[in-house]
């Protein structure tokens, strides 16, 4: 588990830490970097942003087919990044495509107590390992031989505390790691596009909309949609089209919404994609019965430094940004 625990260790320089996420999409090399003072209540900066385009038959599905055209693209990306933040020991997330990952959140009692370790951890939460492991064979249907598996306590606020696992097959974190490292790149951490997406859309949550709101959270990937019911900032529902059980995406949200009236949903990823099930933003309101919010990172921290790149204005730069987090607040 040495990836485990070169992410686990914390990475600080001076006052500030500095995170990186990297969202490698069918369309382009998307890189987020933001900083937050080591004082967890203090501002959210937002460093540095890049969009490089990928050229066509670099990525074969989940599959990087081109590596060299990955590696410039990842290259190109962090060649702007400022001087001052390029000093700094970064902390580099990158997602993994929906398709090729399997994540799960598990109660944190469950697995303390297959290890036989108290809850609140501290060092003891390193006994959890061969639980999460197990955990992972499970369900994955897979030796631990062959998965990579990173995974991490959830400290968001919430009756029962769980850990996310995500996993993947070996060969698919195995490429990523190689083309990063063809650019000059150490990753620490793997995460799920779905999972990274979600997590940007909380952390927006808990800045743009009234505590204790209920709203759904939705992403669009080149596999499908996403979306999550989120309640007290715990989520109560998800789903995920296309899938056998419903008939259409208007199906699949309306299951999602059933309950009580929602204000809002937030909307991230790749939106233009819904024009292939023939849904727009405006039938996206018209289904949940709510006002639904583009996701948008240039408003959840302030800009460091003048900065230009349409992703801080575009639903797709939720994964990236939510990748950023995970390296500042974890």
């Amino acid at each position: 588990m040495a990836f485990k625990k070169s992410w686990l260790q914390e990475v600080q320089t001076g006052s500030r830490r500095f995170a990186a996420g990297i969202d490698v999409s069918a369309r382009a090399v998307r890189l987020v970097m933001v900083s937050q003072p080591s004082r967890t209540t203090a501002a959210l900066h937002i460093e540095y942003v890049s969009t490089v385009p990928l050229a066509a038959g670099a990525m074969a599905g989940m599959e990087i087919a081109d590596r060299h055209a990955v590696a410039r693209a990842l290259r190109d990306a962090f060649a702007g990044l400022p001087r001052a933040c390029a000093t700094h020991a970064l902390r580099c997330a990158m997602a993994l495509p929906a398709s090729a990952t399997l994540t799960a959140t598990v109660p944190l009692t469950r697995l303390a107590a297959q290890s036989g370790c108290a809850e609140d951890g501290g060092h003891a939460l390193a006994e959890l390992e061969p639980a999460v492991m197990s955990e992972v064979e499970r369900i994955a249907g897979l030796e631990r031989h062959a998965l990579a598996v990173d995974w991490f306590v959830d400290e968001t606020s919430s009756p029962v505390r769980s850990v996310t696992i995500a996993a993947t097959a070996r060969q698919h974190l195995e490429a990523r790691i190689e083309c990063a490292a063809s650019a000059g790149i150490s990753l620490t951490a793997i995460d799920g596009e779905p999972h990274a997406a979600l997590r940007a859309m909380r952390y927006a949550a808990s800045h743009e909309l009234d505590p204790h709101e209920p709203y759904v959270a939705l992403w669009v990937g080149t596999d499908g949609v996403y979306g999550w019911r989120i309640v007290d900032d715990g989520i109560v529902g998800e789903m995920r089209y296309p899938a056998p059980e419903h008939a259409d995406l208007a199906d699949a949200l309306r299951d999602l919404v059933r309950g009580p009236e929602l204000d809002c949903a937030l909307l991230s990823g790749e939106v233009d994609l819904l024009d292939g099930v023939g849904f727009s933003t405006a039938d996206l309101a018209d289904v949940l019965g709510c006002t639904v919010l583009p996701f948008e990172c240039a408003a959840l921290g302030g800009l460091a430094r003048p900065l230009d790149d349409p992703l801080l204005h575009e639903p797709t730069g939720a994964v990236a940004f939510g990748l950023a987090l995970r390296g500042v607040f974890e």
